[in-house]
């Protein structure tokens, strides 16, 4: 196999090859990647290239690097996903792990604004899921987490559901979220969370909108978190 002669640096070339590989499922998570010697033979391409392009990978969360070990294709642990994509912090910056109550879990159609979002049909049954997390023991987010039926199938017949739904989605439904995208507004809260989180129906709070996006780009999770920050804050580290 060898890449084509295009305007596109191989090294690009050699990174989408390599990344469709992964959405096919050529490699599974926590699984070796062949050799950079072994890549590069196989595309006709130099060590120094095959090695730009898993450093892109590397640095996207597509796949980890060892030491002494090799390269291998990333894996959502719950440690790994609370800490990459759970953004409520103690206001001093330190990390906190949440505890998490479901709610309630049940299917119904998508709402317009969800069909736009996760780009359903009109028939394409979602469950809507309510999840109440905990930070040191106190109520301080109530979660509405949509999942289309199409992407994972009667997941809301799953008795157990992890903190972290990624690692649920990537090892039993073969779905890599890889990236979020959220957007923040100051809303007051509806009425029927009000006394979940023990706040006044209508008080102030930030609500959380995120798109969770898989490893083909696709979003194939859409939620609204509503936080209470009185105690706590939602914060983001860019380097």
């Amino acid at each position: 196999m060898s890449l084509s002669k295009s305007f596109q640096p191989l090294y690009k070339q050699a990174y989408e090859l390599l990344t469709s590989r992964l959405v096919k499922g050529d490699w599974k998570p926590s699984e070796p990647l062949p050799s950079e010697y072994a890549l590069a033979a196989e595309l006709g391409v130099s060590q120094g290239t095959v090695r730009k392009a898993l450093n892109q990978m590397v640095a996207e969360n597509l796949l980890d690097r060892r030491q002494g070990k090799g390269t291998y294709v990333a894996e959502h642990t719950q440690e790994s996903s609370l800490f990459r994509f759970f953004r409520l912090r103690e206001p001093n910056g330190e990390s906190l792990i949440p505890e998490t109550k479901v709610l309630s879990s049940s299917r119904r159609a998508p709402t317009a604004a969800e069909k736009s979002h996760l780009n359903l049909e009109d028939t394409s049954p979602v469950v809507e899921l309510i999840r109440l997390r905990y930070l040191k023991g106190e109520a301080a987010i109530l979660e509405k987490v949509i999942q289309p039926l199409s992407v994972f199938p009667d997941i809301d017949k799953e008795t157990e559901l992890p903190n972290s739904l990624y690692t649920l989605y990537q090892e039993k439904f073969g779905i890599s979220i890889v990236s979020v995208r959220d957007e923040l507004h100051v809303t007051q809260l509806p009425s029927e969370y009000a006394d979940d989180l023990g706040l006044a129906a209508g008080a102030p709070v930030l609500m959380v909108e995120r798109a969770s996006i898989n490893i083909d780009g696709r979003a194939v999770e859409w939620s609204q978190a509503y936080c209470s920050t009185e105690k706590f804050v939602y914060s983001v580290h860019l380097k």
